[in-house]
Order: structure tokens, then sequence, then C-alpha cells
């Protein structure tokens, strides 16, 4: 895992690549959380990304080691968009056996900040739940069920 971290930091590698030699070289589940934070209208964070074949999802990434789920998630929004939010409740904790992904959902509230584009994400907005664009369906059922909770915390 240290050679691993090495070599992110010296060679571009893309998250593609990355994921793959994650998954070669380890047999441990990867860690990735998501959001469904909302703003003050209701409305759902979504990301434009450079690298996906849908392009709008929720914001979401990976975990760095000893990094509590809601702080890793701060922090991935803050990176990829420059974002702030708060985390409030877990959603949904899933795995998926032929990735070997676990993913840990939140639902949040959108705090500030104005956004910047990243190398990942080239595009933020905020959707209303009936204009959503087209996402993946595990990603709308999650917004479907984040709008029937209340927040807690």
């Amino acid at each position: 895992m240290r050679l691993l971290l090495f070599l992110w930091k010296i060679l571009p590698f893309s998250r593609k690549l990355q994921l793959l030699l994650m998954r070669l070289l380890q047999d441990e589940f990867l860690i990735g959380v998501s959001g469904v934070i909302l703003n003050q209208k209701e409305e759902i964070l979504l990301f434009k990304h450079s690298y996906r074949q849908i392009p709008w999802s929720l914001p979401g990434g990976y975990l760095k080691g000893k990094e509590h789920p809601r702080e890793g998630l701060q922090r991935e929004i803050f990176e990829e968009s420059g974002l702030t939010v708060k985390i409030n409740q877990v959603l949904k904790t899933r795995t998926d056996r032929q990735t070997a992904r676990l993913e840990i959902c939140y639902k949040g509230s959108f705090y500030g900040g104005f956004f910047k584009p990243s190398s990942e994400v080239t595009a933020a907005k905020f959707f209303p739940l009936d204009k959503l664009p087209l996402i993946p369906r595990d990603q709308l059922l999650l917004i479907q069920k984040a709008s029937l909770t209340k927040n807690k915390g």
C-alpha cells in the first residue's frame, strides 16, 4: 500500500488506472463515500464528471487512510469543487463484491463556497427533484430515499 501511495505522488496515473492497480494489488475493499447534498430549496447537488459515461452524478470519492467517512466526503467535495458542505446522516451503506467496493452514502446540506472546476469535475449544479438530468439509477434511488428522510443533526 505504501508503494501505491508513493507512486500516486510521483506518477500522473489516471483515476481509472489508479482504481485498476488498487484492485489488482489489494485484497481489501475500497471505501467510497457519496452524498445527497441539498440546498435551502431542497435541490440536489450534482457534479458533471469529466471521466464518466453518464457525466452527471452525486459528489463523492474514496477515503484516505485513517479518515472518517464524513470528513472524507467533505474533503472530496471541497477538493473537486471548492464547495463546503455539512454531512448530516447516513442514508445507505452498500457493497459491491464485483469491484471490491464498499460505499457509504450520506445526506447533507450545502454550507457555502463558489464552484471551481477541477480535473474531475467540470460543472456543479443544484437540480430540483423533478428536473434531474440523466444520472445512474442507483443514485436516483438514493436521492428518492433522501427526499423521504428528515435531517438528523
